[in-house]
């Protein structure tokens, strides 16, 4: 079994979820020609296995991808599959249902778990002040609990303000009602943005109220496209800075699922436009992963048309070399027995 890259020499990660291929994080193959390669992070270059360690492995990562594989992708070509921290770049269709959801629904519930933490530590110390305190007769219960809470939300507030800071946005861009200049969009000011139907902009607009004249209908800040999701993607994960639990998830993921897809839901909980703070929570935390989702697909597109390009020049390789190291039956054979034919 190779451990490094043949073309950079980079050391592949061990993985521990494959017995018969225990080598790299991310694995390329192709049930039907038999295929199998190790994909190198470093240079993105493929390492093909010799066929001798090909033939137990290509079942195993079949077999793991069909039941435990998340399906991030695909093209008609390619798929990518994610099984634990393992990417699979499988050739072919995958037949998995695309829940890129998934990730982000998990991000949630581990950020709460984190501000859990965050709040516990800050308890713990200030609840060790508050024993000394009143041991000394400094401190009364009532003025003990008070400082307790306020200590705890204000660690917790200032561990949100040092990741997200205090503005959304910032820019330059005025009213088209009154003319007024706007160059910040501070998150304190949540209760003045609304969350309208996008358009030709994308699936929704994001309109911060002119201080001015009040206007969002027609003025005001109008954030459309690629910024306007970034900046709402933003605005939710600050508004859900602590998490939610996997009931909420769950929840927020079926409205998803009946809706089905992220724009579609989106435009079901904004309508005809709506007070940020008015979209209830299940609908927000479904607005979050739905935004997420709709970003980073366009990313792994980006991933696999590269992969795509990789593959149609690794496999002329892997034809050549296969043809000139092994039988013609015995690929066929392989072929055979990977794709289930045999």
């Amino acid at each position: 079994m190779f451990k490094r890259c043949l073309v950079c020499e980079t050391p592949f990660p061990p993985n521990e979820l494959l017995e018969h291929f225990p080598t790299a994080d991310r694995i390329a193959f192709d049930p039907a020609r038999g295929r199998l390669w190790a994909v190198c992070r470093a240079c993105r270059r493929w390492s093909l296995a010799p066929i001798e360690e090909r033939w137990e492995a290509l079942e195993e990562i079949e077999k793991l991808a069909r039941d435990r594989g998340k399906l991030l992708s695909q093209t008609d070509n390619i798929a990518l599959v994610r099984v634990g921290p393992i990417d699979i770049v499988r050739v072919g269709r995958a037949g998995l249902t695309e829940e890129a959801w998934w990730r982000y629904g998990r991000e949630l519930t581990e950020r709460r778990d984190r501000y859990r933490k965050l709040s516990l530590v800050g308890s713990v110390g200030v609840g060790a002040a508050m024993i000394g305190g009143m041991a000394a007769g400094g401190f009364t219960v009532i003025g003990g609990w008070w400082t307790l809470t306020a200590s705890r939300d204000a660690l917790t507030s200032g561990a949100r303000w040092l990741r997200f800071g205090s503005t959304a946005w910032r820019g330059r861009e005025s009213c088209a009602t009154c003319g007024h200049e706007l160059r910040a969009l501070p998150y304190r000011q949540r209760n003045a943005l609304y969350v309208m139907p996008g358009g030709e902009r994308g699936p929704v607009e994001l309109v911060y109220r002119c201080p001015s004249c009040g206007d969002h209908r027609e003025g005001g800040l109008r954030l459309g496209g690629r910024e306007g999701e970034r900046v709402l993607r933003r605005v939710l994960a600050h508004r859900h800075y602590a998490g939610a639990s996997e009931g909420e998830v769950k929840s927020a993921t079926r409205l998803i699922e009946e809706a089905g897809s992220a724009e579609k839901l989106a435009r079901i909980v904004v309508r005809d436009g709506r007070r940020l703070t008015d979209i209830q929570r299940t609908g927000a935390l479904g607005l979050e992963i739905a935004a997420n989702e709709h970003a980073e697909q366009r990313l792994l597109e980006l991933e696999l048309a590269q992969l795509e390009a990789a593959w149609e020049e690794e496999e002329e390789l892997a034809a050549i070399m296969d043809g000139e190291l092994t039988t013609v039956p015995l690929i066929e054979q392989l072929r055979r027995r990977v794709a289930g034919q045999a």
